[in-house]
């Protein structure tokens, strides 16, 4: 078994969520998900099929996300697993929905941050074992990053 690190890559300020789900339907499913979330969302979403043809499935409403989704699922080479590209929105907006999603099995990230995949590989393939979302913490929040946080939070709209 070889243990190694993938980088994931995708444009900064753009937002992934990157998963683990079971069943080819996950593209249909996933993809009416994000529809029915957001108006007008833009999305890329790719699913790597784990048997049969063993093919990277692909949908979206924006053929770069696409793109962009695709090519890190050729980094990973995970069986089921699935990564959604965001532009224009946050993940917040359509992660209770796909965790509700017959077929997702689990959630390993939903971040904008760089994102390291750890992935076991095997004879019969690949699995991702977890990630690395982000950096290491520098401190401990102070006052004035207390009334920091709440206006940003309030600035997109998530607080009044």
């Amino acid at each position: 078994m070889e243990i190694k690190s993938v980088k994931l890559d995708f444009p900064e300020g753009y937002n992934i969520i990157l998963g683990h789900s079971h069943f080819i339907k996950t593209v249909e499913d996933v993809y009416e998900i994000m529809m029915n979330s957001v108006p007008g969302i833009k999305f890329g979403l790719a699913f790597c099929e784990a048997s049969q043809k063993r093919l990277i499935r692909k949908d979206g409403t924006e053929e770069e996300l696409i793109e962009i989704a695709v090519k890190n699922l050729q980094k990973l080479k995970a069986g089921h697993s699935f990564i959604i590209v965001l532009k224009d929105v946050f993940p917040i907006n359509v992660l209770n929905s796909l965790k509700n999603c017959f077929e997702v099995v689990n959630i390993f990230c939903a971040t904008a941050n760089p994102v390291e995949v750890i992935v076991a590989e095997v004879e019969q393939g690949c699995g991702i074992l977890g990630v690395v979302d982000g950096f290491a913490p520098k401190g401990v929040e102070k006052k004035a990053d207390i009334a920091e946080r709440k206006e940003l939070l309030q600035k997109i709209g998530y607080k009044r």
